[in-house]
């Protein structure tokens, strides 16, 4: 927004019913749930199988009939769940050259086709009186969400979900078909199974950028421009993160961000090197927390479940917090008095779990900014 453009003295009733709305956000509960499932699925298969065992022991013949399946499923589970978890302790050190083109190309592809032009005909269409996309800042939130499409909230979770399936399949090795002839030593390669995670890695965060820099151009916001590409990997950040201690650190970092934008802070040390370093450390980080949470893609038949119901529950998850992120930013930036009414409360959302058997790591975007050269707004 331009100096010689001035806000709105007050928020209309729409725009204060939002803010209201913003400061009330959680997660979806259901999203929750399904993001800290896969791992548990994965750890969860012994027991059933003990508890399964046990109960056949009462019926001999049932226990003949199935005891050659069993022994596959055991094995084939034990098998590919351990090289799973090799593959995810293993990520964080996959920085070769492939691995760089891979997230290259699903950098580019994930943008192409974001239009500011295109957001900027939109509004024309409905009479609005903007000739850029900075201008749609001065709108009614209103105007913006009649505006906006909806298309993101299923489009892109169900993309995901297809992805996850077929990684799933890869990573199982698909048993149901190989059973019969090859049995559990047909089980996929380590290197085979950290690559079906890093594709399907890869796949999701390209997609959750796409999901994310299209409600950015809604609100007003080029994700194009380095400083939004940093606020772009916070709000994914946010979506992804599955406990309160993460989640909570997230918001925390998301909202610096925030305040750091729409104050002006200066931003000279911003290139594309820079932000460049961080996207590559953010992916990694990314990939990793991904892969952890998708351990129940490698239990047979049952991993397709889990890989795709993950997946889509975590676009789900991103989408819903570049809603309020962008919302928010939008308001703050209209009416500052907004964030005095909001520094007496703890930004959080204590409703995510928080198990210690089953932490997910924090991810700061502002220590990786700093670590790599560029403004600490820590």
């Amino acid at each position: 927004m331009s100096n010689s453009q001035q806000p709105n003295p007050l928020p209309s009733e729409y725009e204060l019913r939002a803010w209201q709305s913003i400061q009330q956000f959680k997660s979806r509960p259901l999203s929750q749930a399904v993001q800290n499932a896969g791992e548990s699925v994965a750890n969860g298969v012994a027991q059933l199988g003990k508890r399964a065992a046990k109960q056949l022991e009462k019926h001999p013949r049932a226990a003949s009939a199935v005891s050659r399946g069993q022994e596959f499923v055991a094995k084939g589970a034990s098998k590919v769940g351990a090289k799973a978890r090799d593959a995810a302790d293993a990520m964080p050190e996959w920085g070769g050259t492939a691995v760089q083109s891979v997230r290259k190309t699903v950098g580019k592809v994930s943008r192409a086709g974001l239009s500011p032009k295109r957001v900027v005909a939109l509004h024309n269409k409905r009479g609005h009186d903007v000739t850029s996309l900075s201008d749609l800042r001065r709108l009614d939130l209103e105007q913006i969400d009649k505006v906006r499409g909806r298309a993101a909230s299923w489009y892109y979770p169900a993309a995901a979900a297809l992805s996850g399936a077929g990684s799933a399949f890869a990573i199982s090795g698909g048993e149901l078909v190989i059973a019969a002839s090859a049995g559990a030593a047909a089980a996929p390669s380590g290197g085979a199974i950290a690559g079906a995670f890093l594709a399907d890695a890869a796949f999701v965060l390209g997609l959750a950028s796409r999901a994310v820099g299209q409600v950015s151009l809604a609100y007003g916001y080029d994700p194009e421009d380095p400083a939004e590409k940093l606020f772009v990997m916070s709000v994914v950040n946010v979506g992804t993160a599955s406990t309160a201690t993460a989640k909570n650190a997230a918001m925390a970092d998301l909202s610096k961000l925030t305040q750091a934008l729409f104050k002006g802070k200066t931003w000279e040390k911003l290139n594309q090197t820079l932000i460049a370093k961080v996207s590559s450390q953010f992916a990694k980080a990314f990939e990793f927390r991904l892969t952890k949470k998708g351990l129940g893609k490698a239990v047979p038949a049952l991993g397709i479940v889990v890989g795709s119901t993950l997946n889509w529950a975590t676009l789900e998850g991103i989408v819903d917090a570049a809603e309020m992120a962008y919302r928010r930013r939008f308001l703050l930036e209209k009416y500052p008095h907004l964030a005095d009414e909001e520094a007496s409360k703890a930004f959080t959302d204590t409703d995510a779990p928080d198990d210690a058997d089953d932490a997910d790591d924090e991810i700061s975007v502002l220590d990786e900014l700093a670590e790599a050269g560029g403004p600490d707004l820590r």
